[in-house]
């Protein structure tokens, strides 16, 4: 095996956190926090939790960092837009000390083969101590595309992040 291609391990564990008010209030069911697990599972992640808040930034920040004690992956869905309310990669910005630029860039520009309105996504990724912190946005199929367009990148980069740094 090589570092490149590394295999699942049961220490991947991811988490997937959906930003919505009107999900949080139980006024719209969340369909893109389940789809998202869906593609994590497929992918031998080992999806531990999955929780709802509302667009809130302090909400989002604290959700992230409990999350991240707990899974290698944090996945937030929505809030990733421009309308007054999409602070998640504000919240994100604010818990992780390292930013991923070009995973977001890759998200971007794997959408922007489908919609041009993938250039407004301002989702963010970072690391948060030893968890990865991705934004994608709120769509179920915004969401599942952004998360396929990185997920071969993220064994790699978690293994990197536990500090297997070995080259083949």
């Amino acid at each position: 095996m090589s570092s490149s291609t590394p295999e699942p391990s049961a220490s991947w564990t991811a988490a997937v956190l959906t930003v919505s008010d009107s999900s949080s209030r139980g006024e719209r069911q969340d369909l893109s926090g389940p789809a998202l697990s869906a593609v994590l599972q497929k992918n031998k992640f080992i999806v531990i939790a999955s929780e709802i808040v509302p667009d809130e930034q302090p909400a989002i920040q604290n959700a992230i960092l409990r999350l991240a004690e707990r899974a290698r992956l944090v996945v937030t869905t929505g809030g990733t837009g421009i309308a007054q309310r999409d602070v998640t990669p504000e919240a994100t910005r604010a818990v992780c000390h390292r930013l991923l630029e070009g995973v977001a860039e890759r998200m971007r520009w794997e959408g922007a083969k489908k919609t041009p309105f993938a250039a407004l996504s301002r989702g963010v990724c970072g690391i948060h101590g030893g968890s990865i912190v991705l934004n994608v946005p709120g769509s179920p199929k915004g969401a599942v595309e952004s998360l396929e367009a990185v997920i071969n990148l993220l064994p790699h980069a978690l293994q990197l992040l536990s500090g297997n740094t070995r080259h083949s």
